[in-house]
């Protein structure tokens, strides 16, 4: 059969998957074929290494809410859903059971900084004069590096630190606080306020934010990686004092996972 090919306009489609082991299933299975289940998914992490897409990422989940999770990426809707079926072909019926997906997609920001707001910024922040060589020097800077966010976002390339969090979230729809009855300009700039508190973890968190409406049962699916805990704690605790959190958001459950390759993960998982 030929399958349609289904990319977005911009952007890839992401998967985050967790999983339980049964092990009681598992612990009949024969040497052998246990032996082929660690086999085939490190063949399929192999066959999708990334950078960005497609790939595979396997995590250990932490907290007992799942034992494996699997983050996917991929340009065409069909190829991340042969992944996922692949990957769960990787295991014998009942060894492998599903407790939880997220659907997404990469996007810009609706409230993605223009040129325009780039030009106001430097005349009126750092008070350089348009149509001189420092103010075009400096608007190109910041050209450079819009451009550079931009690509991370639609194209995101995750650094491989020890610690994963995803969680979905969703803004208020409620009375007074609705945030879709808020004019552009108000989100904006609250937005603006949110995402200043998210750059003072640079270099201790990387963060994605990947679209779902439509797709799943949240608007957004937040990834969060990290080389320790305390980074990931901190930044959510930050961020809720933050009024687009304070007053806005809505947030699922919390899923925090251990970045794992194929063998060291069944040691950890003692499998």
């Amino acid at each position: 059969m030929d399958f349609p090919e289904v990319k977005l306009n911009q952007g890839i489609h992401v998967m985050h998957l967790f999983y339980r082991i049964d092990r009681d299933r598992w612990s009949r299975l024969s040497a052998d074929e246990s032996q082929a289940v660690r086999e085939q998914l490190q063949r399929l992490v192999e066959a999708n290494p990334g950078p960005s897409y497609p790939r595979l990422s396997t995590y250990a989940n932490v907290g007992g809410k799942a034992d494996l999770a699997f983050m996917m990426t991929a340009a065409d809707l069909v190829r991340l859903g042969e992944i996922h079926r692949d990957l769960e072909r990787s295991f014998p019926p009942g060894t492998l059971n599903q407790v939880y997906s997220y659907l997404s997609v990469t996007e810009l920001p609706e409230y993605v900084t223009t040129e325009d707001d780039l030009r106001r910024m430097v005349t009126e922040q750092e008070g350089l004069q348009p149509e001189t060589e420092a103010f075009e020097k400096r608007l190109n800077e910041l050209l450079e590096r819009t451009k550079t966010y931009q690509q991370y976002r639609l194209y995101p390339e995750l650094p491989d630190w020890e610690v994963m969090c995803f969680y979905p979230m969703s803004k208020r729809r409620s009375g007074n606080d609705n945030w879709y009855r808020l004019d552009l300009p108000t989100r904006k700039e609250l937005m603006k306020g949110h995402a200043q508190v998210g750059r003072k973890f640079a270099g201790r968190v990387s963060q994605l934010i990947t679209g779902s409406t439509g797709l799943d049962d949240w608007e957004w699916g937040v990834t969060l990686v990290a080389h320790q805990v305390d980074a990931l704690k901190e930044i959510v605790y930050e961020m809720r004092f933050d009024e687009v959190s304070a007053r806005y958001g809505e947030f699922g459950p919390f899923y925090v996972n251990l970045r794992l390759d194929p063998r060291p993960l069944w040691e950890h998982l003692r499998l």
